[in-house]
């Protein structure tokens, strides 16, 4: 018996392995390369990063060591940051520290007073927006020790601005580090009128009432409020945030 071969068939078959191959290592591609970012994502906040920002907890973090701090830690950013924010402000960083990280080393004496030299202030580096999507996905994986965040469920409430500000700045003494209005307060800790967009309200509760919690050499004091006034504090950063 006779057999008969198409070649023209032999050709066909012999070329689908190779289709086959560079569809497999096409999908193999899609497959992998999220993950390759991540890691060199992930590279690049230790090698750009770990110079200004704590990426682990320390085991004991001395005054020393506080008064020297470059940029607030971020081994718990995910625990702490709204990541629509954080991708928004990667892209155009502003100052959320008027005096930095510790106001004492950008003092300068005057004879009007004691004055923040701007000059000495470092400014963040800004990052394309498919990097700052990189990175805020990398940051809201860490999430550090997560404290008392669920012990304080923060529902907005219907609030006075006029009431909020004098119990900001008269009866709680916020206003003597921080600043409501943009340049109206102190200094030496974060400005607040953005708090609200920046910060995840768990977190801001959690901090209110115990900032040694999460930070041990933290400059905030704790005031031990309860849930109540932390609550009416929430209400005013909510008001002034306009959300």
């Amino acid at each position: 018996m006779k057999m008969f071969v198409n070649t023209n068939k032999i050709k066909k078959v012999g070329a689908l392995p190779a289709r086959f191959y560079a569809l497999a290592f096409s999908l193999l591609l899609v497959l992998i390369a999220p993950n390759l970012y991540a890691a060199s994502t992930a590279e690049q906040l230790k090698n750009d990063c770990a110079g200004c920002h704590a990426l682990v907890a320390p085991t004991e973090e001395l005054l020393t060591q506080r008064m020297t701090r470059i940029g607030p830690p971020l081994y718990y950013a995910g625990s702490k940051y709204n990541a629509a924010w954080m991708e928004k402000w990667l892209q155009a960083p502003t100052r959320v520290r008027p005096g930095g990280e510790f106001f004492a080393q950008h003092t300068v004496v005057t004879d009007e007073g004691d004055v923040i030299d701007k000059s000495t202030l470092i400014t963040h580096p800004v990052l394309s927006s498919a990097q700052a999507l990189a990175m805020t996905e990398q940051l809201m994986k860490m999430l550090g020790d997560v404290k008392n965040q669920s012990d304080f469920e923060y529902k907005p409430k219907k609030s006075s601005r006029k009431m909020g500000a004098m119990n900001f700045g008269k009866f709680k003494g916020c206003r003597a580090c921080h600043q409501d209005e943009e340049g109206y307060g102190g200094v030496s800790g974060p400005e607040l009128h953005s708090v609200s967009s920046r910060l995840k309200p768990s977190f801001i509760a959690s901090y209110i009432k115990d900032p040694q919690q999460w930070e041990p050499r933290s400059l905030m004091p704790n005031k031990e409020l309860n849930g109540k006034e932390i609550q009416k504090l929430m209400d005013y950063f909510h008001l002034i945030g306009g959300e």
